[in-house]
């Protein structure tokens, strides 16, 4: 466990920004790092059939290597050039497929099937809430999927910023239905027994 001695200072406060993501990996503080691939995401690439995806705040990337070598067509961006090049050293062979992008910006070369969520929605304030929610209906078209990892919890600090499971399906239900859910039992101390596996399909 990390004591407060040991945590680096930072010079960056704002997590909306590249530079207070690219300090904490310069650093090598990054607890919300797993190190491998989460068994839900495994499981569910098992029963699904490989489409575009792309992983949005990608931090690490070990989840490119899984979806690449099982045959999925995946892009990660990240906004912070240092999370890219830790990625990259990370991927190897499957490093291109790392990009230096701002989701909110960034227009995929082809329609997507899939949007993996990892981690980033509770990785940027609150307020920016609605427009991922929003950026995830522009960027996925009906019938295609939102999946991943959501964080439940009502801490006030972060990152991790946590939300309750009636915000979420508030901030989805327009656009989104929910079509699956998975509990998680491999989570990594800073998610431990708040996070939920959730499958949501776009709305027509």
């Amino acid at each position: 466990m990390t004591t407060p001695d040991a945590i680096p200072k930072f010079a960056s406060r704002d997590p909306s920004q590249p530079d207070f993501w690219s300090e904490r990996f310069e650093q090598d503080f990054i607890p919300w790092d797993s190190g491998g691939v989460p068994q839900a995401l495994q499981q569910y690439l098992a029963r699904s059939t490989p489409v575009p995806t792309l992983i949005p705040g990608c931090g690490s990337g070990y989840e490119v290597a899984c979806l690449s070598t099982a045959g999925w067509d995946v892009t990660a961006i990240d906004f912070s050039a240092a999370a890219v090049s830790a990625a990259r050293k990370v991927l190897g062979p499957w490093s291109g497929r790392v990009l230096q992008a701002d989701f909110f910006t960034y227009q995929p070369p082809q329609p997507l099937g899939l949007i993996y969520e990892r981690a980033f929605l509770c990785a940027l304030p609150p307020a920016r809430r609605a427009d991922i929610v929003s950026r995830w209906a522009e960027l996925l078209p009906p019938g295609a999927t939102l999946a991943g990892f959501f964080f439940f919890d009502d801490a006030p600090k972060g990152p991790p910023f946590g939300i309750s499971r009636p915000e979420l399906e508030r901030l989805l239900h327009a656009d989104f239905e929910l079509v699956d859910e998975r509990d998680v039992s491999d989570s990594i101390p800073v998610f431990a027994g708040k996070e939920r596996w959730l499958e949501w399909c776009r709305r027509p």
